[in-house]
């Protein structure tokens, strides 16, 4: 099989049958991603920059660029192993850095402006992060938790001279007095690529550990959720998610380039679905990965068709189920533009979806398994493979192994409890299988909430809500919302009876932000006297559903 471009099967069963998993022997994603076009001088990035306008950057800049950077990094003692984190929003540094890290051996770990102290505090220590690049939003942060972080002994952030200080290292300044030509690291499929972290219900998040098997992988599934129309030089990808995000980094950046089609950036703070269908328009996007909450802003618009010059041909849709409202609207909306909704895991990869090149949309489903992997509805409890309209948890085998995680970082009792013996892969995702073979999701099988597209762990902000003194104890789930899926609800025990009910939610709300994350802030909070307990003393979070 061609990495450069993935067959094209005229059946979804002909794609079961015929693919197979046949990976180089020898991968870098930064050479794959780079160097193997045929025009190298062809746009890979547009970027708008908020305060200087568009940008663009061609395969050939981000090799030279990320050359720098490496000879940079490898010049502080960065070494092949060593973890660097990327707190960089939609900008050009994000990428450079990963394929940078690449390039040396090294192993990115992508996180969020998004979060708070607390949030990249656990991540950067719990990953022995070497080395950070920060956005300057961040840089604050960053000082504050530095003494925490033992194994960080380097901080860069996006600017020049003029503008960082302290300690710190100026991105620009690195780049400018560095060399390119910097000798690629020999790399195979297996060579460790990233740690990613997810939340969990009953711990601490936990990192994800990599290959770089995982970017070819991805790049597999957005050509079939992008129904085949990753054409070099033609396609143009833009998605308002972070870059931080397994879906939006892997499922969309650097599928982009893996295919040689050019990706949009544009770091905004929040959604404005008016502005959305402007730079749509501006930059000509063909293919988009929306969140099903972008998409229900997007319907606020009226008859976007007429209102813009829009080039869009599929969007593609993750993180919750798209309702059949939304999936209606996409129909009635556009005339020939094609809504796919895809599911897959941080550990997992992009593993089931729809594609409208092969079978029907069913609204609500998350459609059928990409080729390259085997699904399973099994019992909870015995592991058997459940019939068809039963719901049980969902099992997948991967082809190849290596497209999977290679382990939950520093966690291998964890790992062990992810894969069963005969090589299946445990979701905690609950479904059923119709008669048709498109899978149904049901719910989480343990307590995470799917909001906004984002997982959020309970426990993690359990624990940042009873940081304030007058919590004495705290129990948080997910409750329906219209336009977020799921709402974070926090059921809070005060300390005392002397307590401002109104100023009391107002600080807990600003105490998650700046803690962990704007997404993780609980929209919905409720005062109670006592929580129900299990006789261990653990919250019982099903019974706060109730």
């Amino acid at each position: 099989m061609s990495w450069t471009v993935m067959p094209t099967f005229e059946t979804h069963e002909r794609a079961h049958e015929e693919f197979s998993w046949e990976l180089p022997d020898e991968f870098n994603p930064a050479v794959d991603f780079l160097r193997k076009h045929d025009d190298t001088s062809r746009t890979a990035l547009r970027y708008e920059d908020p305060d200087s306008g568009l940008e663009t950057y061609s395969f050939d800049d981000l090799d030279e660029r990320s050359d720098r950077l490496a000879a940079a990094l490898a010049d502080r003692g960065v070494e092949a192993g060593d973890r660097v984190g990327v707190v960089v929003p939609q900008k050009p540094q994000n990428p450079i850095t990963h394929l940078a890290n690449w390039k040396l051996g090294a192993v990115s770990v992508p996180l969020t402006v998004l979060f708070g102290r607390d949030a990249l505090q656990y991540r950067l220590e719990d990953s022995d992060a070497t080395a950070v690049v920060v956005d300057p939003s961040v840089r604050e942060a960053i000082e504050e938790i530095r003494d925490d972080c033992p194994s960080l002994e380097i901080v860069i952030e996006l600017g020049d001279a003029d503008t960082v200080t302290g300690d710190a290292d100026a991105f620009d300044e690195l780049l400018a007095a560095a060399e390119p030509g910097i000798d690629v690291y020999d790399a195979t499929p297996e060579t460790p690529t990233a740690i990613m972290y997810t939340s969990g219900s009953t711990g601490p998040p936990k990192g994800v550990r990599h290959s770089h098997a995982l970017w070819l992988g991805r790049a597999a599934a957005a050509y079939n959720y992008f129904d085949h129309g990753l054409e070099p030089g033609a396609a143009t990808l833009w998605t308002p998610a972070d870059w931080a995000w397994g879906a939006a980094l892997g499922g969309t950046l650097f599928a982009a380039w893996h295919h040689g089609c050019t990706v949009v950036g544009w770091p905004r703070d929040g959604f404005d679905p008016e502005d959305a269908y402007a730079l749509m328009e501006r930059h000509d996007v063909t293919t988009a990965f929306m969140p099903p909450t972008a998409l229900r802003l997007l319907m606020a618009v009226d008859d976007p068709e007429q209102a813009y010059d829009l080039s869009l041909e599929t969007l593609a849709s993750a993180g919750e189920p798209l309702t059949s409202e939304v999936v209606d609207w996409v129909e009635e909306t556009f005339a020939d533009v094609a809504i796919n909704e895809f599911y897959g895991q941080t550990e997992l990869n992009l593993v089931v979806g729809n594609s409208a090149n092969w079978f029907e949309t069913q609204p609500g489903s998350m459609g059928k398994p990409f080729p390259g992997y085997e699904v399973r509805v099994l019992d909870p409890e015995t592991r058997t493979e459940l019939p068809t309209g039963e719901v049980g948890e969902l099992a997948v085998k991967p082809g190849d192994r290596r497209v999977f995680f290679d382990e939950y970082w520093k966690r291998p009792e964890k790992t062990a409890e992810k894969r069963t013996d005969d090589g299946w892969f445990l979701t905690d995702d609950l479904v059923y299988r119709d008669d048709d073979g498109y899978l149904w999701f049901v719910s989480r099988a343990d307590d995470v909430i799917l909001t906004s597209g984002y997982r959020v762990g309970p426990m993690e902000v359990e624990e940042a809500i009873l940081h304030h003194p007058e919590a004495e104890q705290a129990g948080v789930v997910g409750v329906p919302d219209e336009t977020r899926g799921e709402a974070i609800k926090a059921y809070v025990q005060p300390a005392t009876d002397d307590y401002d009910s109104d100023r009391l939610r107002t600080e807990i709300r600003e105490l998650v932000r700046d803690r962990l994350a704007e997404y993780e802030y609980p929209k919905h909070i409720a005062f109670v006297d006592e929580l129900p307990t299990t006789s261990t003393g653990k919250i019982q979070r099903r019974s706060l559903r109730e």
